[in-house]
């Protein structure tokens, strides 16, 4: 670990100068007077004093250094059958004119705007011109429940929102103007305008969504009021974007970004972490209401210059398990970020990765993936059929930017299946015991980091500092706790086993659910699989697990059931009572591709869990219920 440990050490041991010098890669229009600021711990600021502009950043100086012709988005919808390219010189007009409509509408410096949208250049452009005006953005994910976009529209209490007449999902077209007005008459909070991207596809094919004047404005009528916008200075320490984490009740958990540590954080892990640089095509199959989709479709890519792609589009069904394959071929992507959920989705239909064969894939270098934990067989079978590096990294809608990784950029690591790696320069990662003791190589405790966090990572909760310590700083002093368990080996691999909350006890023993799934997933007829813990009178927990097989696979359930309790029996352990599995057709996710299991259990538990706004198809759910609550299940 040369290249890898001699800067890791000098992000922990100087921090104040490792990222003076990465902020140098950033335009400030007035440099920071101190580079970390922690005066007032447990709160610490990164490059108090100085100024500057993330959109600037991310487009004009771009056009300023010459590259104006360079590509900066492309845009590849399958489900409509369109695409475009812009250039950074194109993208810088569009967004100077947007920013122009929304200072038209009265939005100004420190102003929030909710953005509410599908995958649609124009989602960028309104991103951007938010930044360019000083104003504060809060993405909710386009397709959101009215409910839960209104307790956003209360929180953030916006001065305009900006959204569309529909989004596509595959064959289905989801009307978002409907839920918009049921989200304001919802609301107590009045917005003063609502900006609204017509789209050709909504309700029906040249439908148009119905306005309710004078609040709501059409796009291009919106632009045509207003004049161009120049970049407006902020502070460093004053908010880019709220972006609020899923699954919350009660008032939402709104994370702040801020705008200088951002800028450095993430303009520096595209070429340490991710091995790209500027003219480079990276590619993140996200959405940009996720933190990935903000961080890796729309920031990281522009501050550094590079191409990014804009995808409309599903894994699988866009139109078939080929879509990723064709979308990273056609556009010569370098590097691609997804999901491990995605992979699993590919894999369970396409085994063979016989789709794989039609494109030429030699431009690709690293797949990366994170979101979840990646099983070791969804790693191996993606290395085997793309034969390039499969890269798993692990972060956090907090911390904006990757935790944990193998810094491609910096050395290339040995990598070892089911670790995303070692610890990323700038956070110092410890593993701690209950008691707050530090945890010996291998013994598994809570995944902490210790204070201070670096640039980019979330300074704080909107407007609610006191729940930011509860939430994240009280339990362990001094460390921010990631809500994550796992271990750290006698290398330094940082081994994440899945959240605390899926730590199950059974008779007195602490066992990882995460462990039990990497048996079953091992098994050739399993595409993807859940373990959840479930009450029993006699030992506390019991898990259960549920798989979803491959395409074509033919096996009998008693038979695949006795198989997986015998592997589980031999690799983790007679004492984890491991004995039924159920065969289901789907399991039940967010849109991000994380599997429910929270509410997998309250409902195998009897209890009438809510289901999280984020959910991809509730119908999923409905469907797994009589089994959750099966003849094993609590009445």
């Amino acid at each position: 670990m040369g290249a890898y440990r001699a800067t890791y050490e000098r992000s922990i041991t100087d921090p104040t100068r490792f990222w003076g010098l990465a902020a140098r890669d950033i335009r400030w229009s007035t440099p920071p007077d101190r580079v970390l600021d922690d005066g007032a711990p447990p709160f610490h600021r990164w490059f108090t004093g100085g100024e500057l502009n993330t959109c600037e950043n991310a487009l004009d100086r771009h056009v300023d250094e010459g590259n104006g012709d360079r590509v900066a988005l492309i845009y590849d919808s399958p489900v409509t059958g369109t695409g475009r390219s812009y250039t950074y010189r194109e993208l810088t007009r569009e967004v100077a004119a947007f920013a122009g409509a929304l200072r038209a509408l009265g939005v100004d410096r420190g102003d929030r705007v909710i953005i509410y949208m599908p995958m649609v250049p124009r989602a960028v452009v309104a991103m951007l011109a938010c930044a360019r005006l000083g104003a504060v953005h809060s993405v909710v994910f386009g397709g959101f429940a009215p409910k839960e976009l209104a307790v956003r529209v209360e929180d953030a209490r916006p001065k305009v929102i900006v959204s569309a007449s529909c989004g596509v999902e595959g064959a289905r077209v989801l009307p978002y103007k409907p839920m918009l007005d049921a989200a304001l008459e919802l609301a107590s909070h009045q917005v003063g305008h609502c900006v609204i991207l017509q789209r050709p596809e909504a309700p029906e094919p040249g439908a148009r969504a119905d306005l309710i004047r004078p609040r709501d404005v059409e796009w291009d009528e919106a632009v045509a009021r207003g004049r161009p916008a120049e970049c407006v200075p902020v502070a460093a320490t004053d908010p880019l974007y709220i972006l609020y984490t899923s699954g919350t009740t009660g008032r939402p958990k709104g994370v702040v970004r801020d705008n200088g540590g951002h800028a450095v954080a993430l303009r520096w892990s595209m070429e340490n972490i991710y091995g790209v640089g500027p003219g480079d095509v990276f590619w993140t199959a996200s959405d940009v209401g996720w933190v990935v989709g903000h961080s890796y479709i729309v920031y990281a890519p522009l501050l550094t210059g590079c191409t990014t792609v804009l995808y409309e589009g599903k894994p699988v069904g866009t139109p078939d398990a080929g879509a990723f394959w064709r979308v990273a071929a056609e556009h010569r992507v370098k590097a691609m970020f997804t999901a491990p959920t995605a992979i699993r989705a590919i894999k369970k239909e396409d085994p063979e990765a016989k789709l794989m064969a039609a494109h030429d894939l030699s431009a690709l270098e690293t797949l990366f993936l994170a979101g979840e934990r990646l099983d070791p067989d969804t790693y191996r079978w993606a290395s085997h059929v793309l034969d390039r590096p499969v890269i798993d990294h692990w972060w956090q809608t907090e911390t904006g930017w990757p935790i944990v990784a193998n810094p491609r950029g910096l050395e290339h690591l040995p990598l070892k299946p089911g670790s995303p790696t070692v610890p990323v320069p700038g956070y110092d990662v410890r593993v701690v015991t209950p008691d707050g003791r530090e945890a010996a190589p291998g013994d598994d405790g809570d995944i902490v980091i210790r204070l201070p966090m670096p640039p980019g990572t979330l300074p704080t909760l909107w407007q609610d500092d006191e729940r930011f310590v509860e939430s994240y700083l009280s339990r362990y002093p001094g460390h921010y706790l990631t809500g994550d368990g796992g271990h750290i080996d006698e290398d330094g691999y940082v081994w994440v086993m899945g959240r605390t909350d899926d730590v199950i006890n059974v008779a007195g023993h602490r066992l990882s659910t995460g462990t039990m799934e990497e048996v079953i997933a091992a098994h050739p007829a399993v595409a993807e699989c859940a373990v959840i813990g479930v009450h029993d009178d006699l030992k506390g927990q019991v898990p259960r697990g549920f798989v979803v097989l491959k395409s074509g696979a033919d096996i009998d359930a008693g038979r695949l059931s006795a198989e997986l309790a015998a592997a589980v029996r031999r690799q983790v352990g007679p004492v984890a009572s491991f004995k039924e599995v159920s065969v289901v057709p789907a399991l039940p996710k967010t849109r991000s591709g994380k599997i429910l299991r929270a509410t997998m259990r309250g409902l195998a538990d009897g209890h009438e869990t809510p289901v999280p706004p984020t959910i991809e198809d509730p119908a999923v759910l409905d469907r797994l219920r009589p089994i959750l609550r099966g003849p094993s299940a609590p009445a």
